[in-house]
């Protein structure tokens, strides 16, 4: 029988600097994937998506052009990592 251990459900986040749950699967289905669910907590990932969101839809983007998503993936890794990232107009981070 295997035992629950809590630890094994949370990551040190690197948005956040601290242990939080953690996503539970990868975001995608490769080693960028593995690495985010090792690395980012959940309510940082959630976060993104949202962002994300907000940025397709005001710069009109289309998820078949290979720039759109380049421009994405730069702004997910930005915005994991507390760098400078695109935000929309309007947009205030959540506190």
């Amino acid at each position: 029988m295997q035992t629950f251990n809590p630890a094994d459900h949370m990551v040190f986040c690197r948005k956040y600097k601290q242990n939080l749950p953690k996503l539970p699967n990868p975001p995608f289905p490769n080693d960028k994937g593995r690495q985010i669910q090792e690395t980012v907590s959940a309510k940082a990932w959630q976060e993104w998506l949202e962002l994300q969101t907000m940025l397709i839809n005001e710069n009109h983007l289309s998820m078949i052009d290979p720039a759109a998503k380049a421009f994405l993936n730069e702004q997910r890794d930005k915005f994991l990592d507390n760098a400078d990232y695109e935000k929309p107009q309007g947009y205030v981070p959540k506190a």
